[in-house]
């Protein structure tokens, strides 16, 4: 037997033609081209929560000294649950719902992230249609919101283009005014004066219902003919925004005044790592930028090859969106550094009187969007993934979730990877679960208070995706056969089925368990149709010595 070396990153063994599709479903699909499976990963990762939600956490726990937990918390939770998310995909070849094969007393785990992710795609659509109404706003020369004296400006509107024009030399206090874009944003895109709160939706305004239609439609198209189309608009929409983080980042740092706010973003307060809440802060920043738990990371690795290398995919994505995240930091604090020194004020009251930098991206105006944002995907996304790691580790076994690594990458993890999935990753996310519930604060919008009704519905959202476990264990549980805990026992075996798509793929425990299955042992396969052993047949037969060895010392 030949040493079994680190497959490559792109091409499996049995593709070495550069047909990308040899070792995949095909009538599931699969990614089309080379970087379509990273490029996705990429697109789907960074985000606004990198852009706005990131510097803002950065600068309300200490500046520079918040590099040190967010980090930290990186390495603890962040690139463990990315990798095992997606190594659950690639090895079974199946989506969030259907992948519950490897345990189907869980099953009810998938139903909660589906209800999750249809809520957040409702809000995060509407974002988009934000985003498409200022991009037709801009098509002009003289933009909207660039001045006051408009129909839905007040009179505590302030132009400080207007006032440095004048050579105003007077002192101004600018404690009670408001920006020109901001009351162009509230008064006339969210016409937010038009309604006295939640129950009170007004009349629709039909340019921005016109926008979440284009979003939704540009939506499907992406995906229209499922990796076929997604993977090839990646290769625009996961590159196009670097391009737009650069020239902002190269504007932002020639602004005068720039150099005040990259100090100010940059300056370390070490006092701040004594508190837990900056620990916390840098979790729930990796934890929802990462954006494991919403099923997306698990169903882009469900269309690779067996044998892609999603070991060094992980590193390449995780860390890519961490640097992301800095960079967007010395864009958005630089133009923050300017506007400091154009209205005459420090940098921290520029950015206390923007609302919250992180405010642009969660909270969007409207009520019911702040609702969903709040709740949607806050306490459930957190019992899902706790659940995730736990049924992987517990109940599947770390030892035989090693072994199917093995199986598919030639290789096991290390001890890192299997100590924080034992213990650091689901620990981390218990404290962040339980500090979310202590420290639970009603919704608020502004100086809106939501009434108790809207609160209730909004837990009642948190709360059903997480009922959806015991919900699908009491199914799995009726159809089994025998006593409860024979029933228990029976539900949370995997499936006959449970395994690598393919038959070829399929070794040890996993041979022959495919409906139609006509080969006793498909390393044969492999040889009939290929020639030779190739390396990840060599770590089959490892597998199955491994497994051999392990079913008779038990039986000892």
């Amino acid at each position: 037997l030949t040493q079994p070396v680190t497959p490559d990153l792109l091409v499996s063994p049995s593709s070495q033609d550069g047909d990308l599709g040899s070792e995949c479903p095909e009538d599931r699909g699969n990614w089309t081209g080379r970087l379509d499976f990273l490029l996705s990963c990429i697109g789907y990762c960074v985000g606004l929560g990198n852009v706005w939600r990131f510097p803002y956490r950065a600068y309300t726990n200490g500046g520079g000294a918040f590099l040190v937990p967010y980090f930290i918390m990186l390495a603890i939770c962040g690139i463990p649950i990315f990798f095992m998310e997606l190594s659950l995909g690639q090895f079974s070849s199946l989506g969030p719902l259907a992948v519950w094969k490897i345990s189907p007393l869980f099953k009810g785990v998938g139903m909660g992230t589906i209800l999750i992710v249809s809520l957040v795609a409702i809000y995060y659509n509407m974002i988009i249609a934000y985003v498409l109404f200022y991009l037709f706003a801009s098509l002009t020369s003289d933009l909207p919101w660039q001045h006051c004296g408009n129909w839905w400006n007040t009179d505590l509107c302030l132009d400080h283009h207007v006032i440095k024009a004048g050579n105003n030399t007077l002192p101004v206090n600018i404690s009670n005014t408001v920006s020109p874009s901001e009351e162009y944003w509230s008064r006339y895109v969210l016409h937010i004066q038009g309604s006295s709160g939640i129950g009170d939706p007004g009349r629709i305004r039909w340019n921005l219902c016109l926008c979440l239609l284009l979003s939704w439609t540009i939506v499907y198209l992406c995906i229209l003919k499922g990796v076929k189309s997604s993977g090839k608009v990646v290769y625009f929409t996961a590159t196009f925004p670097y391009l737009i983080l650069v020239m902002l980042l190269i504007r932002g740092v020639t602004l005068e005044g720039a150099w005040k706010g990259i100090q100010f973003y940059l300056t370390p307060q070490f006092d701040h790592l004594l508190s837990s809440k900056v620990w916390i802060e840098a979790a729930l920043q990796i934890f929802y930028s990462l954006g494991v738990g919403f099923g997306g990371l698990l169903t882009f690795a469900s269309y690779n090859t067996f044998h892609q290398n999603i070991y060094r995919d992980t590193f390449i994505v995780t860390l890519g969106n961490a640097i992301t995240s800095i960079l967007a930091g010395f864009a958005i604090f630089s133009v923050l550094g300017y506007m400091s020194q154009e209205l005459g004020v420090p940098v921290n009251q520029v950015a206390k009187a923007d609302a919250g930098l992180c405010a642009l991206s969660p909270q969007g105006g409207m009520y019911w969007l702040v609702l969903l944002d709040d709740y949607s995907a806050g306490f459930g996304l957190m019992v899902v993934v706790i659940t995730t790691c736990l049924m992987v580790t517990r109940v599947y076994g770390m030892k035989r979730f090693c072994r199917d690594i093995h199986m598919m990458l030639g290789f096991k993890p290390g001890p890192y990877f299997r100590a924080c999935w034992m213990v650091l990753s689901p620990a981390t996310m218990m404290a962040l679960l339980v500090y979310n519930i202590v420290k639970y604060q009603p919704s608020e919008y502004g100086n809106y208070r939501f009434p108790t009704w809207a609160e209730v519905l909004g837990i009642l959202m948190g709360v059903l995706s997480c009922l959806m476990i015991p919900m699908g264990m009491l199914v799995a549980v009726l159809q089994e056969e025998g006593t409860l805990w024979e029933r228990v026992q029976q539900a949370s075996r995997p499936a006959m089925d449970w395994g690598p798509s393919l038959e070829e793929n399929r070794t040890g425990v996993y041979v022959a368990s495919l409906a139609g299955s006509q080969s006793p042992k498909p390393l044969m396969v492999h040889m009939r149709k290929y020639g030779g052993i190739t390396s990840y047949e060599n770590t089959a037969i490892e597998v199955d010595r491994e497994m051999e060895e392990d079913d008779e010392e038990e039986s000892m």
